[in-house]
This record gives C-alpha cells, sequence and structure tokens, in this order.
C-alpha cells in the first residue's frame, strides 16, 4: 500500500497547538484545504465569529458559587422566620445555575471576538449523502477533560444540596453539621469550576488529531462524491463552527447523515454515540466498526458536548465516533495530549471503514 499523505499531514499538525482563532488553527487549516484540494475536492472555507471570553469567565461563576456557598452556611444556621432565610437561599440556589449556564453559552459575557472558520470539501456537484465530520482545533485547561466531568457531577451535586437544604429550612435552622458540611461542598466545587479556564496549549494528539486522521483517511481513499468532508474549528468553544454552519449552510445537511469522528485513542471501547432517532444508522455504523476494538453504542455523556448534536438536529440523522478510556480523558485538554507513545492505528482504521458510504 503506498505511503498515506493524511498520516503526515497529521503527524505535523499535532506537534502544535491549534486553539481557534490563532495563527496556530488558522495556518492548519489551510494546510488541510490544500491536502484536499489536491486531492480533488472543491474546498469552500465558511468564516464565522466566536466568543473566545467563556473559559475566562468560569472563575467568576466559580467565584458566585463559593459566596452562595459561604451565605448557605450563615443562612440555614440563623434563627428567625424560616420564610425569609429559605426565600433566600433558594434564589441564590436557583440563580447560580441559571448564571453559570450563561456564561458557558457565551450569550452576553464579556470577552475577545476571534474569527475562526469551518471547511467543506466535496467532489462535484452531486448530493452528499454522507458527511464525515473532524474538528481542528484544540485547547488547554487548568484541568483534564476528566478534571472537567468531576467538577460538573460535583458542580450539580452540591447545586442539589442548596436546593434541599434551603426547602428544609422552611422547617427550622438546620445543624450546623449540615449547614457546613452543604457550604463547603458548595465551596470545594466553585473552586473545582474556576479550574476550568484556558491555560497553555495542548498538541491535540487525541483530541482530535485522531479525529483530524480518519477523516482525512477516508477521505483520500473515497471516490463517491457522496461522500463530503467538514472539519469544522471552535468546537472547544462552544461547539461555536458547528452552530455557524447548521445556521448559515443548514441546507447542506439536510438530506444527508453525519458521521462525526472525536478522539480515537488505541485504547479504551469504542464508542458509538446516537443522536437523536439515529438508532439505525448507529446500529450500521457499529457493524461497520465491528472488530476493531469492543464497542458500545450509547447516547451521549453528560458533560460532554461534540459537533454532532447541531449538526445530526439538522441532518436526517448523526453519531460520532470515538474510542477512548479513563487514561484517555486524563489527557485530553492538557499538554499531555501529545503523540508520545500514541501510534493513531485505531483512527486510521477507522478512516479506512468509513468509505464507502454508511
Amino acid at each position: 500500500m503506498p505511503p498515506r499523505g493524511a498520516r503526515s499531514l497529521v503527524t505535523a499538525l499535532i506537534a502544535h497547538g491549534r486553539e481557534a482563532g490563532t495563527p496556530g488553527a488558522e495556518a492548519a487549516r489551510t494546510a488541510v484545504a490544500r491536502f484536499l484540494s489536491e486531492l480533488g475536492y472543491t474546498v469552500q472555507e465558511q468564516p464565522f465569529r466566536f466568543n473566545a471570553g467563556v473559559y475566562r469567565a468560569l472563575p467568576v461563576a466559580g467565584a458566585l458559587l463559593v459566596i452562595v456557598s459561604l451565605l448557605e452556611i450563615a443562612l440555614l444556621m440563623r434563627p428567625g422566620p424560616a420564610w425569609a432565610a429559605a426565600a433566600a437561599l433558594l434564589m441564590f440556589a436557583v440563580v447560580v445555575p441559571l448564571v453559570t449556564m450563561r456564561i458557558l453559552s457565551g450569550e452576553g459575557t464579556p470577552g475577545t471576538q476571534r474569527v475562526d472558520a469551518n471547511l467543506i470539501a466535496r467532489r462535484g456537484d452531486a448530493a452528499v449523502r454522507c458527511w464525515l465530520v473532524a474538528h481542528l482545533d484544540t485547547k488547554a485547561q487548568g484541568h483534564s477533560m476528566a478534571g472537567r466531568l468531576a467538577a460538573l457531577w460535583i458542580t450539580v451535586l452540591a447545586l442539589a444540596g442548596l436546593i434541599i437544604c434551603a426547602w428544609a429550612r422552611l422547617g427550622s435552622p438546620q445543624q450546623p453539621v449540615v449547614a457546613v458540611t452543604a457550604g463547603l461542598l458548595g465551596v470545594f466545587a466553585g473552586v473545582l469550576l474556576a479550574g476550568g479556564r484556558l491555560t497553555g496549549q495542548s498538541p491535540g494528539a487525541r483530541d482530535n488529531g485522531s479525529g483530524l486522521l480518519a477523516v482525512l483517511t477516508a477521505a483520500e481513499l473515497a471516490t463517491d462524491p457522496g461522500i463530503g468532508i467538514i472539519i469544522t474549528g471552535a468546537e472547544e468553544f462552544g461547539l461555536a463552527g458547528a452552530r455557524a454552519l447548521v445556521r448559515e449552510r443548514g441546507a447542506l445537511l439536510r438530506e444527508a447523515v453525519v458521521l462525526n469522528v472525536d478522539t480515537i485513542d488505541d485504547e479504551g471501547m469504542l464508542f458509538v454515540v446516537t443522536h437523536g432517532t439515529a438508532d439505525a444508522l448507529a446500529a450500521r455504523v457499529r457493524v461497520r466498526l465491528a472488530g476493531l476494538a469492543p464497542i458500545r453504542g450509547r447516547r451521549l455523556p453528560l458533560g460532554i458536548l461534540v459537533d454532532g448534536v447541531p449538526l445530526a438536529r439538522a441532518a436526517s440523522g448523526g453519531v460520532t465516533i470515538g474510542r477512548l478510556s479513563w487514561g484517555t480523558l486524563r489527557r485530553i485538554h492538557t499538554p499531555r495530549d501529545d503523540a508520545a507513545g500514541y501510534a493513531m492505528a485505531t483512527a486510521e482504521l477507522v478512516g479506512e471503514r468509513l468509505v464507502p458510504p454508511i
């Protein structure tokens, strides 16, 4: 088999970070566009703007949770009218998640506006029946994806505790051990939430150099004009690129299925994640990928967002393919997500299995 350009290209790209809206992301996008053009694809670039201040705002959300949790300790134990203390606590407990979700969505969040772009590649003018998708960008945070999930779960638990204790305060002041435990859990959650700010750069070998390799390998092998390629930008900033694609170019997706590839490690379970009502599509994908690794179908876990979610809503069906373990989650979104010890073998095999169209 002749050497493949996809592996060489991705090997070069994962030597550097590719945070959306930076020169590194632009250089990587230019290289991918050139590669696809040389394969005979017509490549369109769809620029879009996004808010880069989302992660800088996470410390604000964490600080707000800490303040509310400390206030709760005092209010839970304070003697006096139960309804007044309970009303204040319930207000705090409801305001914190609402403000946090608004911050994470980027709506109304102060921050720098950046420009990034999606790449849309197809052969000729034939209708695309299957779009293969991977995101190009990377990010590094104060904690890994595993740390982010833990922070989210603990935050949800802390907020539930705030609300339950506030409701219980309608009866009588709470015992100090209950008030202090609930408050300190909220403080701990706030500190963890603040750790989600951006810091440094990640080479993004697994997230998502691996998905990029799978899709570009398929692009290299595919000759059917019914297969199209979408390389999204700013996935790590609230799926900004995929949302822009749906908003401005959604007609491209309407009669097609979407296969999103995001994080293919060489260890762990191979997951086929179903979005919406695409169970039949997911079953066909599992058959196509059978034998590569232990395989499992599932829904998207709480706390993880992928481009497949908005794209599948606009398409006739969509799934996301990934292979990972808890060890993978501890690497991604950190500088340790590099090429050291990573053969990219499964990612390349997944790309081979994605042609012909599913």
